[in-house]
């Protein structure tokens, strides 16, 4: 939760039209990894011990940072992480993962409702569509498969995704360099 304090302090520093293309470019990323990886069949009983530890708080304080930046619950990159640093096989890693998410996104629910930055009105309406949607859809397999075919099709539909809000974001950084080449003899 400290990560994703510090995380959202330093995303409200950064333009929107930034921060969307800088999170669009780790979407692609992260896709990309779930593209080449093959799925692990992990450890399925897990303890946490000294050895691991300073793994987890590593990589928990990263994707904590990285999910109050980008003002996300951070899911995608909190279940390669758990997998990484405790050798959990990934639908432990996506139960667990809950958790993480869960506090990630309150923490930084809380620092931008503090900063007054969050509509209630429009949360209320996803917050409840969203509820609905899960419990329509909470025991089916995305997309249907095997797991590792269900993977790739995430990561096609994660990269997509990306690539449309790169092209919503390309108009705004279209016009600023539109600006900077029109103004020559600024560059002194």
């Amino acid at each position: 939760m400290i990560g994703a304090f510090g995380g959202s302090l330093l995303g409200k520093m950064v333009e929107g039209h930034k921060l969307l293309a800088l999170f669009a470019l780790v979407m692609i990323v992260i896709a990309l990894l779930m593209l080449k990886t093959r799925a692990r069949i992990g450890l399925p009983i897990v303890k946490i011990s000294m050895s691991n530890m300073p793994a987890i708080v590593r990589l928990g304080l990263a994707t904590g940072t990285t999910s109050g930046f980008f003002g996300i619950g951070g899911g995608f990159l909190i279940v390669p992480a758990l997998m990484l640093a405790t050798g959990m096989p990934i639908m432990n890693a996506v139960s667990s993962s809950l958790v993480a998410v869960t506090a990630f996104g309150m923490t930084t629910a809380a620092s931008y409702a503090w900063s007054g930055l969050v509509s209630w009105r429009c949360g209320a309406v996803r917050r409840g569509r969203h509820c609905r949607g899960t419990g329509r859809h909470a025991f089916r397999t995305p997309f249907g498969g095997t797991a590792r075919r269900a993977q790739h099709r995430v990561a096609i539909v994660i990269i997509a995704v990306a690539l449309y809000m790169l092209a919503r974001t390309y108009p705004y950084y279209k016009r600023r360099l539109g600006k900077a080449v029109a103004r020559p003899g600024s560059a002194n």
